[in-house]
């Protein structure tokens, strides 16, 4: 049974926290909420089309709510009324081919930044720069996304030594000379090329690639030869509210459509040099109101 047939039967809506009911028992499953401080669109659309039931998807013709986990496209819900976002920086997610769709949250990431995520199925992976890419997921030798831009930046210019002392001599002084005397310009983007290298230097990143499956199944995938290049990022400090959490393991293996989230929210308080106000909260859109809904039939059923 799927994530939507077990999680999102027709239980009664968990609203909005500005329209949260204030009696006792609402105040304590409120307080209880880790998520309750996210900004996000107005979850009454899924309310709507929760009250609705499932639908068939014009696609493939299961029955979904929300979306179709299998065709990536909406159910019941139309694109105007989500929020679509884009992220600064391009996301790969490889699935494992055993991965249940419906229990996957990779898909919510694909359906709320559509032209920034991709999602490849294993033995699917493609080819990678080793210091522009980097693998989220835990392990020995991980970095922090705080100091990912460092390691990267010094992969980048240990590649860029090795390929300066390979230049002909005679190549680099007809360089030198050129450089003296007048700075190249794209003329399509109208920035200079030393611009361009400053910024390379800077935002090294070009990609971040994150592994969907259950933890059990993520040995195949991460230590797939086409990886081990790669600088693996470790989110060290989250823990996850995933309601269908793995016996056995730690609260800091978090489910895919969190590790984007706090990803991307690390990386824009560390790197953008800008205040955090909420910028990725809806990449959660579809999460939180999917955990509401499952906490509040879990504390009606006395489970809590």
């Amino acid at each position: 049974m799927s994530v939507m047939d077990q999680d999102q039967r027709l239980y009664p809506s968990c609203h909005h926290k500005t329209t949260v009911s204030r009696d006792p028992s609402d105040i304590h499953e409120l307080n209880k909420q880790p998520l309750q401080d996210l900004i996000l669109a107005s979850h009454a659309v899924l309310e709507k089309a929760q009250q609705s039931g499932r639908l068939k998807c014009s696609k493939c013709g299961g029955s979904r709510m929300f979306f179709c986990y299998t065709c990536c496209s909406l159910v019941g819900v139309s694109v105007q009324e989500i929020p679509l976002i884009k992220l600064p920086v391009k996301m790969d997610i490889i699935k494992h081919p055993n991965e249940t769709d419906g229990k996957s949250t990779a898909i919510h990431a694909k359906i709320l930044a559509p032209n920034d995520v991709t999602i490849y199925t294993y033995p699917c992976i493609p080819e990678y720069e080793n210091d522009k890419v980097v693998l989220v997921f835990p392990g020995q030798g991980a970095v922090s996304v705080e100091d990912m831009m460092q390691y990267l930046g010094d992969r980048s210019n240990k590649r860029s030594h090795d390929t300066f002392d390979e230049l002909p001599i005679k190549r680099l002084k007809s360089e030198e000379v050129q450089g003296a005397t007048h700075v190249a310009t794209n003329p399509e983007s109208g920035a200079s090329d030393e611009e361009k290298s400053l910024k390379s230097r800077l935002y090294p990143l070009e990609k971040v690639v994150f592994i969907d499956s259950t933890w059990n199944q993520t040995n195949k995938i991460s230590t797939d030869e086409r990886l081990q290049g790669l600088l693996q990022v470790e989110l060290k400090t989250r823990k996850t509210c995933f309601w269908r959490r793995q016996k056995g393991k730690p609260d800091t293996y978090l489910a895919t459509i969190e590790a984007i989230y706090y990803f991307l929210k690390d990386f824009h308080q560390h790197y953008l040099t800008q205040d955090y106000n909420g910028e990725y909260d809806n990449l959660l859109f579809f999460y939180s109101y999917l955990h509401s809904v499952v906490n509040k039939a879990k504390t009606s059923a006395g489970k809590y």
